[in-house]
């Protein structure tokens, strides 16, 4: 396909993404409103936030593996529809319990869409720009949020949080109807592949024999593992910081938002930056990706520890923006390296595990322990401990860098001893 197409659908994926985690994140936005009318606790705000990821790390897999084989295109309209949608029950809810509901089927339309998505964009791009994309879609995520967290808060304060939820559910829907417009399955189709899928039996068989290849190296666990541990931090600031800024620095919620906007916004930077130091740097060495993943998961560790510790004013806030572009710097590397450690033909299900390490070990218990540590020490003395996360994301780096290079020469006699024969090669 042409260039020009190619980044059309980039740009229309990316779009849906950033509708994605506007849908997801307007909620944090309005928490303290929830919290007043409903009188929730910080406990259950939290489990309002980590429903959505839980169901998207439950449900990812499985429909990830649907999408594979009844076609990208369809499952990613569908799912946008579904969360568009479930968003906009979110704003007729009387209750926490429908609240609770709307936003488990968000997450239900949200659940294949990151690891779909992504296999698109990976797919109609050179392998070289791998991290690069993985990391800029990924940050799709924390740039939704920023439109998610600022927007909300702004229509919240002037209309009331129902209409926050309402905007976000129509632009899902409109931006949804545009995609179906312009990106056509056909067009996706490597050539000499038809479009509509493959044969259900021989699809299954290929499948069956390659899906045992997503755990079959320790370096591929340990980018899942390392990935989602990292992102628990960034799920945990992304819903909590505009509780932050208005308990702690007395802001309006329109105002707390559109600051947590900001910072959500760095985290977003932090994702692109890594993946394109990534790219850059193991050009001649693909083994320091690795470092990348290990340095931006030290370097968080370090800075929001002390941001947290300062008092409020300026040194915090800039302590805490450097520790944000770090929290999820990994993103991108971490991608890439799955990318490079599992079958091209399997991409949607391997970037699925991929979201399920992320949602279940980062992005679904990161808002909610956060929000029952708050419950308990207070919602600073719970940031105070989630950096600590980054350790054990390190370890997992470090492991995975560790069997590297060994398990990407066995994946490559693998793929040597798999491949089609010459004729001549093949006994009378």
């Amino acid at each position: 396909m042409s260039k020009g197409y190619a980044w059309t659908v980039f740009a229309l994926s990316f779009g849906l993404l950033l509708s994605d985690y506007m849908s997801r994140q307007v909620l944090n936005a309005v928490f303290p409103m929830l919290k007043a009318e409903w009188l929730l606790s910080d406990a259950a705000l939290g489990s309002l936030s980590g429903i959505v990821p839980l169901a998207v790390g439950v449900l990812t897999f499985p429909l990830s593996l649907m999408a594979d084989r009844w076609g990208r295109v369809r499952s990613l309209l569908l799912a946008a529809a579904m969360w568009s949608l479930a968003t906009l029950g979110c704003a007729i809810s009387a209750s926490y319990g429908e609240m609770f509901v709307g936003r488990l089927f968000v997450g239900i339309g949200e659940a294949a869409y990151g690891s779909v998505g992504i296999a698109v964009v990976i797919g109609i791009f050179p392998v070289t720009l791998r991290a690069t994309l993985s990391g800029a879609f990924i940050a799709g995520g924390a740039f939704g949020s920023v439109l998610g967290v600022a927007v909300g808060g702004a229509v919240a304060q002037a209309a009331g949080w129902r209409w926050a939820f309402a905007a976000m559910g129509m632009f899902g829907l409109l931006l949804a109807a545009v995609y179906a417009v312009v990106v056509k399955e056909s067009r996706l189709a490597p050539r000499g592949r038809p479009s509509g899928g493959e044969d259900g039996a021989e699809a299954s068989g290929r499948l069956r024999t390659r899906l045992p290849r997503l755990f079959s190296s320790i370096s591929v666990i340990s980018a899942y593992v390392g990935s989602g541990l990292q992102l628990f931090i960034a799920g945990a600031l992304l819903s909590w910081l505009p509780s932050f800024f208005n308990r702690y620095y007395h802001m309006a919620p329109a105002k707390a938002g559109g600051a947590a906007g900001g910072f959500a916004l760095i985290i977003g930077l932090g994702m692109i930056f890594g993946g394109v130091a990534a790219d850059r740097i193991s050009s001649t060495a693909p083994i320091r990706k690795w470092a990348v993943a290990v340095g931006c998961s030290l370097g968080a560790l370090l800075l929001l520890t002390l941001a947290f510790q300062l008092p409020t004013g300026p040194v915090q806030l800039l302590a805490l923006a450097a520790g944000c572009l770090l929290s999820a710097g990994s993103a991108g590397p971490a991608a890439a390296m799955v990318a490079n450690l599992t079958p091209a033909s399997i991409a949607a299900t391997a970037f699925a595990t991929l979201t399920l390490a992320n949602s279940l070990l980062g992005l679904a218990p990161g808002p909610a322990i956060t929000g029952a540590l708050a419950d308990r020490f207070g919602l600073l003395g719970a940031l105070r401990i989630v950096p600590l996360v980054a350790v054990a994301a390190t370890l997992a780096f470090l492991v995975g860098r560790h069997w590297y290079e060994r398990d990407l020469l066995r994946l490559a006699d693998l793929t040597t001893k798999a491949a089609p024969k010459h004729p001549s090669e093949i006994p009378s």
